[in-house]
């Protein structure tokens, strides 16, 4: 077999392979997401018309005489409602109706009422209860909607059982309150209905669809097989063997431009032609040496500012408001760094704050950084707790982080009505908080793991409260790990020292006064690690959150 054919051999093989495997997961795909429509479907249908049908039932059972039923008084009353019940049963091809007093100390056990059985509906074995049979309830689901019921939390409950345990068919039980002429729940009419048309009509369905994904497959495969060989995969043969030839014999070769009528294949043959054209030329290397020098300078240049111009660097960030001022800053270590700081308005009252610090420096770690701070704010933006987000966005790196790169990050939404703030720490720095009148002080703490480095994790919530004169301020460790010539660290108690030194003063000119008094420390060393800080500070009086 020659080259040429090897070539068209191996890549339709890979083509048609990635082709068919796509397909393959995109019927599954369907065929589930159609799968799930249709059970949601019929339990919604189930639900509401069983609903009905019990809710009609309990209008003949008189929530006043349920203590009465119980003790073997009002018997006439109690045949005629039994009479009723058994004719709803019948008349309602229903599998059961069952009437019983909940114990409501843990709702973990009742006594049964009335208990009509029709098992002709569903060639099932129940039988009836006796008036007074205590039983205790199936599981914790049950109990949690006889609760909800008795405390009127909700209209009726349903419970679905597809898979009984119990040797019975799958079913429906939708359960309904019974109340007294004042209102209050006494007992619980609970309708069982077999939902066996559910399931047979979900069979014929998942084989018809099963079917035509089949049938798409081998179709698609079939014409993209003959489409891929003839348009792609030919043209492309013979660019690599003319490249391969080239290599061997170092001669210039036939125009390969008019190969396809495709633009990426003709523009992958030109460039061919180009390479054999300049490697013979004998391009001054010394001179494109110097060009690809000045532009990986630019590049970083552009690099630099596209980083800058990703973060809010307009300050005051958000002059309409008056209840908090906020201002940050980042020194990149090189042209580009790998810490970075946000906030955003999520909505009118509630301000989102970001410090995060990227494991290494320079492209990589600005590349990254970019990534993570666009996840962050656009789950953010979603709703959830900070500790919802930093599992979400932990996940989304984990999929494709083939580079085993990590963020360190602290996370806070600070609700500006009430100066409550929840936030989360992933690996990050403690942050310090200065109450007014008092000190700036670290808020030494557990840390969750930094994103990027196990799939899985879990990220837990903390609160702060602010008040009116309260300050916030967050950093990376490029502040107290600032080194000077002598490799001296600037430390988190020189940091704290020179913060309380400007505590008074506005967010923007404690964090010029922490960089000045940094800068004198280092001197002229040069600087190691990015540096970068936020402060916040409450600037009206916040209203307490209830204890509800």
């Amino acid at each position: 077999m020659s080259l040429k054919e090897k070539m068209r051999h191996s890549m339709s093989l890979n083509v048609i392979g990635s082709l068919v495997g796509l397909m393959l997961i995109f019927g599954l795909a369907v065929a589930i997401i159609g799968y799930r429509c249709i059970v949601d479907a019929f339990k919604n249908e189930y639900s509401t018309v069983t609903y009905h049908m019990a809710d009609s039932a309990a209008a003949y059972v008189n929530g006043d005489l349920i203590d009465e039923f119980l003790q073997g008084r009002e018997k006439e009353e109690y045949n005629k409602t039994k009479e009723q019940l058994e004719i709803c049963c019948q008349k309602l091809n229903v599998s059961m109706i069952y009437v019983i007093r909940v114990d409501q100390k843990d709702y973990g056990q009742f006594a049964s009422i009335f208990n009509p059985v029709n098992n002709s509906v569903d060639n099932s074995n129940y039988r009836e209860w006796n008036l007074g049979y205590k039983r205790g309830a199936t599981n914790n689901e049950y109990r949690q909607k006889y609760r909800a019921l008795y405390e009127q939390k909700a209209p009726y409950e349903t419970v679905f059982r597809m898979n009984p345990t119990d040797g019975q068919h799958p079913h429906i039980t939708t359960m309904v309150p019974i109340k007294n002429s004042e209102g209050i729940v006494t007992a619980i009419l609970c309708m069982q209905r077999p939902v066996r048309e559910m399931v047979d009509a979900l069979k014929p369905y998942y084989l018809l669809i099963l079917s035509q994904v089949f049938v798409m497959v081998v179709l698609i495969s079939v014409l993209a097989s003959l489409f891929i060989r003839k348009a792609i995969i030919g043209p492309v043969a013979k660019v690599s063997e003319e490249a391969t030839r080239f290599a061997q014999e170092g001669t210039k070769g036939e125009s390969l431009v008019e190969i396809s009528h495709y633009d990426v294949i003709r523009d992958l043959a030109g460039s061919i032609d180009s390479m054999e054209t300049e490697m013979l030329q004998n391009i001054d290397t010394l001179t494109k040496a110097t060009a690809d020098k000045e532009r990986i300078g630019a590049e970083l240049s552009i690099a630099a500012t596209i980083q800058k111009d990703s973060l809010p660097d307009v300050f005051p960030a958000f002059p309409h408001r008056k209840d908090f001022e906020i201002h940050a800053s980042m020194d990149p270590a090189k042209e580009v760094g790998g810490d970075f700081y946000n906030f955003f308005l999520i909505h009118r009252d509630q301000l989102a704050v970001v410090m995060a610090d990227v494991s290494g420096k320079g492209i990589p770690a600005a590349l990254f950084m970019m990534l993570t701070n666009i996840l962050i704010e656009s789950r953010a933006r979603m709703g959830g707790t900070p500790s919802e987000i930093l599992a979400y966005v932990n996940k989304s790196i984990c999929k494709r982080n083939r580079a085993d790169m990590f963020v360190t990050v602290w996370l806070g939404i600070l609700n500006t009505t009430t100066g409550r703030m929840v936030y989360a720490n992933a690996g990050h720095e403690d942050a310090a908080i200065y109450r007014k009148g008092g000190q700036f002080e670290i808020t030494k703490e557990k840390h969750g793991f930094v994103l990027g480095g196990i799939d899985g994790i879990q990220y837990q919530d903390r609160e702060i409260q602010l008040n009116k004169g309260d300050k916030l301020f967050l950093y990376t460790d490029g502040v107290p790990e600032a080194t000077d010539k002598e490799n001296q660290m600037f430390t988190l108690e020189r940091m704290l020292d020179s913060l309380n030194e400007h505590k008074e003063k506005s967010p923007e000119k404690i964090l010029d006064g922490v960089r000045n008094d940094v800068n004198t420390f280092v001197w002229h060393a040069p600087q190691f690690d990015d540096m970068t800080m936020l402060c916040l500070e409450i600037k009206e009086d916040t209203i307490e959150p209830s204890e509800n």
